[in-house]
Parts: structure tokens; C-alpha cells; sequence
């Protein structure tokens, strides 16, 4: 599996914003100097992310966007599948790493380990473990 720039980029962003927790909002400009970032990429990130309850935005002067939710109470897999949608590592598993083939095949005990293991790695670290 090979996650996308819109994984390592959300990442590196959140961490910024974890870095910031409790300094009020952080403009999407700041992290984009900061990370080397395309602010319209950034914008189109966190669009993402403020759907679905990760990031807050606040307009106005000292605007921008700060964590909905503590680093400690955000779970990296939660941000790698709002940004990467569907988390399912091989074509023949679901998401939870049941077989949607049909069939039995010799390969698929080696793909469910692989897709436990990597859900189990991803709701085990929280953005706070990052910092």
C-alpha cells in the first residue's frame, strides 16, 4: 500500500496545528511556509478534515484553523481515512479485512494480517504520539 501526498501533507499539517494546541487559530499560510505545502493544497486538505469534525475554522484577522479535538483524542488511522478514503490495503479484502472475492484463495490469510496489522498500527497511535 502507498499512501498519497494527501496523507504525508495532512499529517505534517495536523502535527503543525497539535504543535499549536492552545495558541488560538494558525492560518493555513503559516503551514504552508512552514511545510513547503501548496496553500491550495492545504486548502483542499483541510476542507476535508473540517467535514468531518477534525479542524475548526475561524474568519476574521487573527483566523485560521486550530484541532476540534485534543491530539490525544485523534487517531492517525481516523485522519488517514478521511484523507485517503477507502482504507483497504487489497482488492479481495473490505475495509475490516473480510473476504469480498467470494473466494478462498491460498494468498488471503498473508492479506488479512497485512490489513490487521496496518489498522491496528494506525488506531493505536493518536496525533498527539507524533509531536
Amino acid at each position: 500500500m502507498k499512501f498519497s501526498t494527501r496523507t504525508t501533507y495532512g499529517l505534517r499539517a495536523m502535527i503543525e496545528l497539535a504543535n499549536k494546541t492552545g495558541q488560538g487559530s494558525i492560518p493555513l499560510s503559516f503551514i504552508s511556509e512552514k511545510e513547503k505545502i501548496s496553500l491550495s493544497y492545504l486548502e483542499r486538505l483541510f476542507s476535508k478534515l473540517k467535514k468531518a469534525g477534525l479542524v475548526k475554522s475561524e474568519i476574521g484577522v487573527s483566523g485560521g484553523y486550530k484541532l476540534a479535538k485534543m491530539p490525544a483524542n485523534i487517531e492517525v488511522f481516523e485522519i488517514v481515512k478521511i484523507l485517503e478514503g477507502d482504507m483497504t490495503t487489497f482488492r479481495c479484502l473490505n475495509e475490516n479485512g473480510k473476504i469480498k472475492c467470494g473466494t478462498k484463495c491460498g494468498a488471503v490469510d498473508v492479506l488479512i494480517k497485512v490489513q490487521d496489522a496496518i489498522n491496528k498500527t494506525l488506531k493505536s497511535m493518536k496525533l498527539s504520539d507524533l509531536v
